[in-house]
């Protein structure tokens, strides 16, 4: 393969040292508001794609232009709070082939979160790749909040209206009042629920929002004493409620019963309880109260060893306790990983510079029954890591499908909780809201959807991001361990401090993420993916928002996604310090219109207006190619989904709208212009008309001026030749005729006219004169006396002609224009 970004390629001695120039010159064309650059590193390749370039290591993220088209490499720029791990000790089992193997060559390569694996290869014997390196293991791990690059911003071009806490109320508000998607004269069960600020200071639970819906006949005292039975005060509040049927979709933590199962709480009973209303209809039976555990039964005993456990049935009347055996944030963190690193290996674009890596590496003996760079044995393999991950998945979809199903179909309340009520209760809860509300379907309902269950209700962002966030006292820390879910539940949710980890590390490996990061958030979204492909027309949203929306969250750019909890982004400051999410993707949107690619083109909302209850069979999901495939196999992660083809469709459908705007704007130009022309034309005619009547009556006047001539005992002859006319017997006025049409003969020629006087004899045998003798009134004896006396021709034959006999008596006619006798 001939590139032009190859190692070969590269002339090291023409280099400059970055050291003896400024690291940020030539890149401000690239770099966002605010962001600097911090290091530098030029003539560097990134192996996965074989390209040449310069490496920046800014406030924001790791930048890589190509050194050959002179533009930002999407694979090789990842923001810092994306990176995941560092590694600088390289062991690459494959190398291209142009790459000389005795080439002395300095590697880093950088994991993402985002599924993504490169590699850069720097300049040897040169410092350029440790000052990168350092670089990205201080700013990669920042040691205080405000050192993210979320608060580099000028906090005056930061609006100040947009407030979460109002935008949550206003949520509630539609919940709970006429904003809901039910008819209004069915609000029935709006009188059974309230709106609490009991906690306003966060004191009776500091990870729950200050406003929360509860029953109205619990008490804000019999809150306070059931707060105390669950782990981290989370005790049951309401997220969802169906006004018609009175269902509704409670989350909390787990309760603290003790190993032998044997602890209560009055007060936590009676909440709980009062989550199952009676039934509008004395004849339905009566509703069932659901209580569901997220985790498999064994881990649940375990917590009880720890004080934590579950609910037991009998304690709570008209209930049922079901477990899901969803596992753990550590085990989906591992099962990720497997998957990143076998995608990353076997991919069209390997970090290790190779599509074909598993004929490389692989088993020897086996090298013969490859394809697709990976053999029958490697296949096996990812299918078992690939069904791992997938198995998660599954679990997520089916639980969350469950719970639906009961509020929609058996008017059933649930209960859902697991640990600490912040990750697989969240992902359950959120997803059931998805399937059971339509308006959670589109883009204003999916933001108050992450705002409501995913932020205010205190998913620990931070600790499964691994980024630093506010102390309890306000100071700030590096704080990444919160309370662990089988550690000791009696003690405070607040998290520990892990000392300085901002320091210089000596190890070859750093690693940016904590013992509690975990793809919680990832796998919520990989279920709507799956429900995207299985009700393509239901969300108004696509599978590329989607993706979008997670690698905001990931790069830490703006501030809705950081910190734990509400509390701590209203300690940090983040609304009125931070830019919003939420309005960078409304108004990318805005930028595309409705054929944006985050607008799904096959949306119908009045077809799915219901809530959707997906079957059992159909729940067996597959992987996210839009993610997971997205830099290793990039044309297998777009093309063949119903998405990508409904916007290719829509793209195409763009286009010809442009050209037919275009047209039809050709067209009225043209249209216009012709009216124009119309209107020229008209006027021309109107021009012409006049013309030809002016002629017209030229030409009677000139008949008439002729037969007058003719009366007087003349002839009257018209030539364009002057030779024609006989001078010595005719009377010759000549004059330039100008012509208005086109004609053979010459345009300089003259027109002449001729008069010649005839014979009285010649006169009197004309009709005219026979009509004089016989009818003339004037006529006398001695014959026509005309012009000495009235003429009755002139007054009868010539009508409308006015003789000027003025002009007649002024005409001398001499002896020699007649002939001599």
């Amino acid at each position: 393969m001939e590139a032009s970004g190859s190692w070969d390629a590269i002339d090291w001695n023409q280099i400059e040292d970055p050291r003896s120039r400024r690291s940020s010159q030539g890149m401000e064309e690239f770099l966002l508001e605010d962001e600097e650059v911090y290091a530098q590193g030029h003539g560097v390749v990134l192996l996965n794609t074989d390209e040449a370039g310069i490496v920046s290591v800014t406030n924001f993220r790791l930048l890589f232009v190509s050194q050959a088209t002179k533009s930002i490499i999407e694979l090789g720029t990842i923001p810092l709070s994306t990176i995941e791990k560092l590694n600088d000790d390289v062991k690459l089992q494959s190398l291209p082939r142009q790459y000389d193997k005795k080439q002395p060559r300095e590697l880093l390569q950088v994991i993402g979160k985002d599924m993504r694996v490169i590699v850069f290869a720097f300049r040897p014997r040169t410092k350029q790749k440790n000052e990168v390196f350092d670089a990205l293991r201080r700013y990669t791990k920042p040691s205080q909040l405000w050192e993210l690059y979320a608060f580099s911003c000028d906090p005056s071009t930061v609006d100040k209206k947009s407030d979460p806490k109002m935008r949550l109320m206003k949520e509630y508000h539609r919940l709970l009042s006429e904003g809901s998607e039910f008819e209004v004269e069915k609000y029935y069960f709006r009188n059974n629920w309230r709106l609490t600020t009991v906690n306003s200071s966060y004191s009776l639970c500091s990870t729950y929002p200050s406003q929360l819906i509860v029953p109205k006949s619990i008490s804000d005292e019999d809150l306070w004493q059931a707060s105390t039975f669950r782990a981290g005060r989370r005790l049951p509040i309401i997220s969802w409620c169906n006004p018609v049927s009175g269902a509704v979709l409670a989350r909390s933590s787990q309760p603290l019963v003790g190993l032998m199962m044997n602890f209560r709480n009055n007060a936590d009973e009676k909440l709980v309880s009062a989550l199952c209303t009676q039934n509008v209809d004395a004849n339905l039976p009566p509703r069932k109260l659901y209580i569901v555990d997220a985790r498999p039964r064994a881990n649940a005993l375990a917590n009880g060893a720890k004080g934590g456990g579950s609910e037991s049935s009998s304690n709570y009347p008209k209930s049922e306790v079901l477990f899901l055996g969803i596992q753990n944030i550590h085990t989906m963190r591992d099962s990720l990983s497997r998957l990143r690193d076998y995608v990353d290996a076997h991919g069209s674009i390997s970090s290790n510079g190779s599509s074909s890596a598993v004929s490389l590496v692989g088993d020897r003996r086996n090298r013969g029954s490859t394809w697709g760079g990976g053999s029958l044995n490697s296949m096996t393999q990812f299918s078992s890591m690939l069904g791992e991950w997938l198995n998660h998945i599954q679990n997520i979809l089916v639980g969350a499908s469950w719970i639906a199903a009961q509020i929609a179909q058996e008017s059933a309340s649930v209960l859902v909780h697991c640990s600490d009520g912040w990750d697989r209760t969240t992902q359950l809860i959120a997803l059931a809201c998805l399937l059971l509300d339509p308006y959670y379907r589109t883009f204003d309902g999916f933001q108050a959807l992450v705002e409501k269950d995913w932020l205010a209700f205190g998913h620990p962002f931070a600790e499964r991001l691994g980024i630093p966030t506010v102390s309890e006292n306000g100071g700030s820390q590096y704080e990444l361990l919160r309370q662990p879910s089988v550690g000791n539940l009696t003690s405070s949710p607040s998290r520990g401090s892990l000392g300085t980890p901002g320091s210089s590390s000596n190890t070859s490996v750093q690693s940016q993420t904590s013992n509690n990061s975990s793809p919680i958030l990832l796998q919520w979204l990989d279920c709507i993916a799956q429900l995207l492909r299985l009700y393509p027309a239901a969300f108004q949203f696509s599978s590329k928002f989607l993706v979008d929306f997670m690698d905001c969250v990931l790069s830490c750019r703006f501030g809705n996604f950081l910190c734990n909890s509400e509390r701590e982004r209203e300690q940090s400051g983040i609304t009125s310090s931070c830019h919003c999410m939420w309005t960078y993707l409304a108004d990318l949107r805005a930028s595309g219109g409705s054929f944006h690619e985050h607008i799904n083109p096959f949306y119908d909302r009045e077809r799915y207006w219901l809530p959707l209850v997906p079957p059992a069979a159909a729940l067996a999901p597959t992987l996210w190619p839009q993610f997971y495939l997205r830099w290793t196999c990039p044309p297998e992660s777009q093309g063949g989904g119903l998405e990508s083809h409904g916007h290719s469709m829509r793209k195409k459908y763009e286009a010809s709208v442009k050209s037919k705007e275009m047209a039809e704007s050709r067209s009225r130009d043209i249209k216009m212009k012709m009216e124009s022309m119309l209107t020229d034309l008209q006027r021309e005619r109107r021009a012409s008309s006049s013309a030809l009547a002016m002629a017209q009556r030229a030409r009677r006047e000139n008949v008439a001026i002729k037969r007058a001539i003719q009366t007087i005992g003349c002839t009257v002859n018209f030539s364009t030749n002057e030779n024609q006319v006989d001078k010595s017997e005719e009377m010759s006025y000549s004059f330039r005729r100008e012509a208005d049409t086109v004609s053979q003969q010459d345009d300089n020629a003259d027109l002449s006219v001729s008069i010649s006087a005839i014979e009285d004899s010649l006169v009197s045998e004309t009709p005219s004169n026979q009509v004089c003798e016989s009818l003339c009134p004037f006529r006398s004896r001695e014959g026509c006396r005309w012009p000495h006396a009235a003429c009755a021709q002139l007054g009868s034959q010539f009508v409308g002609l006015k003789a000027n006999f003025d002009a007649f008596d002024r005409l001398s006619v001499k002896d020699c224009y007649f002939p001599k006798e």
